[in-house]
């Protein structure tokens, strides 16, 4: 009976893999195995599979092609970008197709007079503001990845960056996205207003780890430069020092484009990296950066200054230059891949706290590293909270792979403890699935596979990502096959 089932499954898939071979170029499928092990992992390289087919459409038509038919042949399909991800949420189905947005990279339409542009879902990040920088434009998301990057990728995870804390994260500059939905059908959500009447579908779908549809087209909200930019580096004896001068710069109402914390950890392997040049002997660093007009920067820059070294900065920096200001941001930028310097590995975790809580929480992260043996490099947005603990071990020591995973998950429920999340732009994917029964009710969960359910009925959409025991969408009250989920009936019988 088993090799009856797998029987099929192989003819299924050459059935698959002939119509895609009928609606994209020879290139554009790939079937032989050392290619498709090229595909098999995203950022997070504890998760490998390798996908029974990869595909690599040029236009949002051939997108559409694809997806509809695997919903015709009921077989699994997981979009990826440009594979920086660091959750396992672009990890493909060993039975199913990896379609592959990487050659989608073109900047469709660029509107200055609406502040916005136009873009597929393989145009890397930094490329955006490349473009528009010149007329006085940028995009505002930076993730640290921001080089390499997509922008499908960005709204897959609602990425965040350095400078989140002032202007927000990915869902905050998303204006319309074209989407195919998981039966291939071509939607747009959203608009070219920031607010419409009805549900949120745009919010929904925006980090949403590709659960949902195929995002192939995107408008995205492109802000003015700032007229003025400001840089400080100051170095503190602890993160203690330096948590205390973050909370004392919010709480005077002061809030930067970015606050970005390093402990003496993480500021070696940066160092050893790309010789940053931080304050010797700092047990922990701030990069305090402000924009605005100029007469307002002047002031608040003043006050920040002031807090830093209320509280215990003993070295202050403050960039002359862009270049100067480059460098300071080149340790921060190049934190998570520095490590490898001082580790052979080491896992990238990522939680949220409240702001207050950063001096308690990283004392418990401390006793819990000299407890098991295990080192913790701790990089994170000090001024929302989001801790990126960097937990470091050599795999090949028996046990250490082992010890290191119990450290990364006992952070992440003290992130729960204290009133946090467990992931606050990586995204839950399939590293942190069991995590989720952790922060969430059974009934949270339930909630969150209706909307599920109601773009992807047939669950072949990203499958095993997000929700750790998923119900079948079958099982869901009222569920009619056969009607398109977002059409207004297709939603109210689903809500």
């Amino acid at each position: 009976m088993q090799a009856t089932s797998i029987e099929t499954e192989r003819s299924t898939l050459d059935q698959v893999v002939r119509r895609f071979r009928d609606v994209l170029p020879p290139d554009s499928v790939i079937t032989d195995p050392q290619q498709r092990r090229t595909y098999e992992c995203d950022g997070l390289a504890s998760h490998r599979v390798v996908p029974a087919v990869v595909v690599l459409p040029d236009t949002a038509e051939q997108v559409r092609d694809i997806v509809r038919i695997c919903a015709e042949h009921d077989v699994p399909f997981v979009a990826r970008g440009a594979g920086t991800g660091l959750s396992g949420g672009a990890l493909p189905h060993s039975d199913g197709v990896l379609v592959v947005t990487a050659k989608m990279r073109r900047i469709l339409e660029i509107d200055l007079d609406n502040e916005r542009a136009v873009v597929e879902p393989g145009v890397i990040n930094l490329d955006v503001t490349r473009a528009v920088s010149g007329q006085g434009y940028y995009f505002a998301p930076d993730p640290s990845s921001q080089q390499v990057c997509s922008v499908g990728g960005n709204v897959a995870e609602n990425s965040g960056g350095a400078h989140c804390l002032k202007y927000g994260f990915t869902t905050n500059h998303i204006l319309a996205l074209e989407v195919v939905t998981p039966d291939g059908e071509v939607v747009e959500l959203g608009g070219p207003v920031r607010e419409a009447p009805g549900y949120d579908l745009l919010g929904a779908f925006i980090g949403s780890e590709g659960t949902l549809g195929v995002v192939t087209k995107i408008t995205v909200r492109l802000m003015r430069t700032p007229e003025a930019v400001k840089t400080l580096l100051a170095g503190f004896p602890s993160t203690d020092e330096a948590g205390a001068a973050v909370s004392a710069i919010i709480a005077d109402g002061v809030t930067p484009a970015a606050i970005e914390m390093m402990d003496a950890l993480a500021i070696e392997a940066a160092e050893q990296a790309v010789q940053c040049g931080y304050p010797e002997g700092a047990g922990a660093v701030l990069v305090v950066e402000l924009d605005g007009p100029a007469a307002e920067v002047e002031h608040t820059f003043a006050e920040v200054q002031r807090h830093c070294e209320a509280h215990g900065a003993f070295e202050i920096r403050v960039a002359a230059d862009d270049h100067e200001r480059a460098m300071i941001w080149k340790g921060r930028k190049s934190a998570f891949a520095a490590v490898g310097r001082i580790s052979p590995d080491y896992i990238v975790q990522d939680g949220v706290i409240p702001r207050t809580a950063l001096p308690e929480v990283l004392g418990r992260i401390a006793r819990l590293s000299a407890e098991t043996g295990v080192r913790v490099a701790n990089v994170f947005h000090a001024g929302d909270g989001n801790l990126h603990p960097l937990v470091l071990f050599d795999d090949s020591e028996p046990g250490a792979g082992e010890r290191a995973e119990e450290v990364s998950g006992a952070i992440l429920d003290l992130c729960i403890e204290h009133g946090g999340s467990i992931t606050g732009e990586h995204g839950v994917g399939a590293d942190k699935v069991k995590y989720m029964g952790r922060m969430f009710t059974a009934d949270d969960l339930d909630t969150m596979q209706r909307v599920r359910c109601a773009f992807d009925p047939a669950g072949i959409c990203n499958p095993g990502k997000l929700f750790p025991t998923p119900r079948l969408c079958g099982e869901a009250p009222g569920r009619r096959r056969g009607v398109h989920p977002l059409t207004e009936a297709g939603l109210a019988e689903q809500f």
